[in-house]
Parts: structure tokens; C-alpha cells; sequence
């Protein structure tokens, strides 16, 4: 009796451009903690909000618009976007994904970012800049969760595809995208350097 998957969930995971990475990490560095140092009402949300940690979600989720680096940025994913929604068999309908946000994130030790999803937007994802050795990677629970009820636990060995939570490292250069109903979050950091990661949100107008 043969079995297949239905209604997968697809996760995007590629290098963003192996030869710009390195000089394109070094100012997206640069930009995000001086964007920090800066953003006054970004520091008192995320002291309030994102313990120990800084995001510019609140008060600068647009940098695209406001910086020539995250504009570049900008322009390198969107090949992979384009290739992301194909493998979703998306119909566009002669209508393009557009970049509406897109933010800063800084996270020391211990700094965590609980469980969310990205509502309103159609493809969410990361590209990261800076990643300590053990730092935290990005966990993805089972949209299908809270429907399991009586299903028994996994085996240890299970597949990817048959756990209830997987996590991706976090890898400097490297990009994820999701559709953004699927709920994520980041573990607490576990290192003592800092973890520097851009997120953003694509919708279809």
C-alpha cells in the first residue's frame, strides 16, 4: 500500500549570493547597530517587549525603503522569493510579491522571541548576518498541532516532516522564507555573542 504526503508545509532555505555575502554581512552589521544606537523609541519597546534584545519592528520595519544596503538586500531576495511562491504553485495572476517590511533584530544571551506568526502578509522570512557558533536557530512548530488530540508520541528518529517542532540553524549568509501563517520562534540564545538577523514580509498586492 503506498503512502503520500498531503498538504505539505514548505520551507525555503538557501545561501542568499555566496560571492556578495561576506561585504553585504559586514554593512547590514554596521546599519543594524547603529540603527540601535539611534532608535531611542526602539530601545524603550524592545526593553519592554524584547528583553535583553533589540528590534526595529515597531518604529523602523521598513528599511528597505530608507537604506541603499537594505535596498540591495531587498533585490537579492527577490529571486528567491520568486522561486519560493513557484514551489508553492502560487498564481500571481500577473500581480508581484512586494517587500512591505522589513526590520532589524539584535539578541544577546538569553533573548528569546516567543511563538508568532506574521498576520496580513503572504510570505514571511530571515536572512541572517551575524551567527555566534550555538546560537539559537529558527523553530517551526506543526501548523496541524492543536488537531493531533489522541496521536501518540514520535519516535526519537522520526523525520522532519513527522515532528511536531524543527528547528533550522541559523547561518550567516543564509536566508529562510515561510508562508506567514506558520507559527515560529526564536529559542533563547544561548551564547553570549550577539545573534543578528533582518526579517521581512512580502505580501500580493
Amino acid at each position: 500500500m503506498a503512502t503520500r504526503a498531503l498538504f505539505p508545509t514548505l520551507v525555503y532555505s538557501a545561501s542568499l549570493q555566496p560571492r556578495a555575502g561576506a561585504a553585504l554581512n559586514r554593512q547590514l552589521l554596521r546599519e543594524c547597530v547603529q540603527l540601535r544606537h539611534d532608535d531611542r523609541a526602539g530601545r524603550d519597546w524592545s526593553a519592554r517587549n524584547y528583553p535583553g534584545g533589540y528590534t526595529s519592528y515597531q518604529t523602523q520595519c521598513r528599511l528597505q525603503n530608507i537604506s541603499p544596503t537594505f535596498a540591495r538586500l531587498e533585490r537579492l531576495l527577490g529571486a528567491h522569493v520568486r522561486c519560493y511562491a513557484a514551489a508553492l504553485d502560487f498564481d500571481l495572476r500577473g500581480r508581484a510579491l512586494v517587500m512591505t517590511d522589513c526590520w532589524a533584530n539584535l539578541m544577546r544571551r538569553q533573548v528569546v522571541h516567543s511563538l508568532h506568526l506574521h498576520p496580513l502578509a503572504s510570505i514571511s522570512g530571515t536572512y541572517y548576518v551575524r551567527t555566534p557558533r550555538g546560537c539559537a536557530g529558527l523553530k517551526f512548530e506543526d501548523p496541524r498541532l492543536e488537531r493531533f488530540m489522541a496521536a501518540p508520541p514520535r519516535k526519537a528518529s522520526a523525520r522532519a516532516r513527522s515532528r511536531a517542532w524543527v528547528v533550522y540553524p541559523a547561518r550567516a549568509g543564509s536566508l529562510l522564507l515561510f508562508e506567514s501563517w506558520l507559527r515560529h520562534e526564536v529559542p533563547p540564545n544561548p551564547v553570549n555573542a550577539e545573534r543578528v538577523s533582518v526579517s521581512f514580509n512580502y505580501s500580493w498586492f
